[in-house]
């Protein structure tokens, strides 16, 4: 199963609300299920330093089909995955990844955003994760 056009939109579109609502700038990346770019929105006045790691944090999650914010738990000195986000051409292990599923559970995509603090980009990532 894969992530559709139509959704990944719906995805950012639901993103851009979240983060107009709390006031901040984001770019927002969207991969499907082969961790491929399927959509890219980066809002005005988005930094451009974040456009490389909205799309990091989107392959993250859908490499390891799990939020950003957890490989990063599991990646720190001692972890089961310690150094592991210097694999598949650099990783961002941060929140702001969120796996993309379907109705029925089905990891179909993922979503990456970068633009302000790890709380509010995984706060935007989720909103626009939950919007399919």
């Amino acid at each position: 199963m894969n992530i559709t056009l139509a959704q990944a939109e719906k995805a950012i579109a639901a993103a851009k609300q979240k983060a107009t609502t709390i006031d901040t700038k984001m770019n927002i990346a969207i991969v499907d299920a082969g961790a491929n770019l399927l959509a890219f929105g980066r809002m005005d006045g988005a930094w451009l330093g974040s456009l490389d790691i909205s799309i990091k944090k989107a392959k993250t999650a859908r490499y390891f089909d799990m939020n950003t914010g957890v490989v990063g738990e599991l990646s720190q000195p001692g972890g089961s995955l310690y150094n592991i986000e210097h694999s598949n051409n650099g990783l961002i292990t941060f929140p702001g990844g969120i796996p993309i599923k379907n109705a029925n559970g089905d990891i179909i995509g993922a979503i990456g955003v970068s633009g302000s603090s790890v709380e509010n980009d995984h706060a935007v990532a989720e909103a626009g994760a939950t919007a399919i």
